[in-house]
């Protein structure tokens, strides 16, 4: 079987518009159709210019008045936008002081937030946010409203809106890594979690962006011994869940790779290619680290048209293992799962200390 990680899924090709050698080529390849895929040699991610230094856990990519904004990891949640997804610009930060029950709620914690997710309801954008401290369970989910996201607009104002889920070592779960998803009735999702007894999911109302109830269901979706950074995403009457294995925050000693699965129904069960259930420690393979572009996590997909984009870090290995934003075009097989590669034949370097936190 030709491995999926190699390819990327193309239209077919115009045989008028290629030699001879090229169609037959290309015609071999696509004998692999039988087994759901038709595929070519794919390149790496798109050119990506400016912004900020440090691209961390970003949110999912958004429009606004024209333009795309991305959030990120980092003191006071940094932004930076781009009129065309290729320059960018780095924006103001979500917080200038960290909302009072960050710091009270969470021992340790100065305003370095988590893996924010974005998505916009009410005519508002809702932005949530994790808070914690590294290799902690002591943790917590917030959000943050603003009517708009351009800073430039008089109307743009950030409006903490506290609290949404908490952890501590009393609970099987760690409340990090936020994703929202709004499913075809309406209703509000987010996944998280981190470690422990891997991921969860439980249903907001899409009135205040908060849990229905103190004590509203959570369900479980995935489990692996290092896994984190989930994603949920609707296509075609299924629901995709990505989630991240491994170890981030290392440079290029970073092992994050992305894995998926899918399911009918928002709860799950979410299973892979091979339909092995993701609370058995399935996860289809979808991106992992080659040449430069070293952990690959917290996958992001945003729908123009016909086209997907998805967004995720990477740790550059060329830039002493710098996390950065990867921008790809999404494909899918025609059996609906998601492929990408991001090969460029580098090797990445092997001599630079891992950097620090996440």
């Amino acid at each position: 079987m030709v491995p999926m990680r190699d390819f990327k899924i193309v239209e077919a090709p115009r045989a008028h518009n290629l030699n001879a050698k090229t169609v037959v080529a290309r015609a071999r390849i696509c004998l692999y159709a039988a087994l759901g895929l038709c595929v070519l040699p794919a390149r790496a991610f798109e050119p990506v210019r400016g912004g900020l230094e440090r691209v961390h856990d970003p949110s999912t990519l958004t429009r606004c008045d024209g333009r795309y904004y991305l959030f990120v990891t980092g003191r006071g949640i940094p932004s930076m936008s781009s009129a065309d997804k290729t320059n960018w610009v780095a924006g103001p930060p979500v917080f200038s002081t960290p909302p009072s029950w960050t710091t009270n709620t969470i021992r340790g914690f100065h305003g370095y937030f988590w893996a924010p997710d974005l998505l916009r309801l009410n005519g508002r954008y809702y932005l949530y946010y994790a808070v914690s401290t590294f290799g902690s369970q002591t943790s917590a989910i917030g959000l943050a409203t603003n009517p708009t996201l351009d800073p430039r607009n008089p109307k743009y104002q950030w409006t903490d809106r506290g609290l949404v889920v908490q952890s501590s070592p009393r609970v099987n779960f760690n409340a990090i890594d936020p994703s929202l998803l709004r499913d075809r009735r309406g209703r509000l999702w987010m996944s998280f979690g981190s470690y422990w007894s891997g991921i969860k999911l439980t249903e907001l109302d899409p009135k205040t962006g908060k849990r229905l109830a103190p004590d509203s269901p959570i369900y479980p979706l995935a489990w692996h011994r290092r896994i984190e950074a989930s994603y949920l995403f609707y296509r075609d009457g299924f629901y995709y869940l990505f989630v991240n294995w491994g170890q981030c925050c290392q440079g290029v000693f970073s092992t994050y790779n992305i894995r998926v699965g899918r399911g009918r129904a928002v709860t799950g069960p979410y299973l892979d290619r091979t339909g092995t259930d993701l609370l058995d420690d399935g996860g289809t393979l979808f991106l992992k680290s080659s040449g430069r572009y070293i952990g690959p996590g917290h996958m992001g997909i945003l729908t123009e048209g016909r086209t997907d984009w998805f967004t995720c870090h990477y740790y550059d290995g060329k830039d002493s293992g710098r996390p950065k934003l990867g921008l790809g075009r999404l494909a899918w097989t025609a059996d609906g799962w998601p492929v990408y590669t991001n090969r460029d034949g580098e090797n990445p370097a092997r001599s630079v200390s891992p950097p620090g936190q996440k």
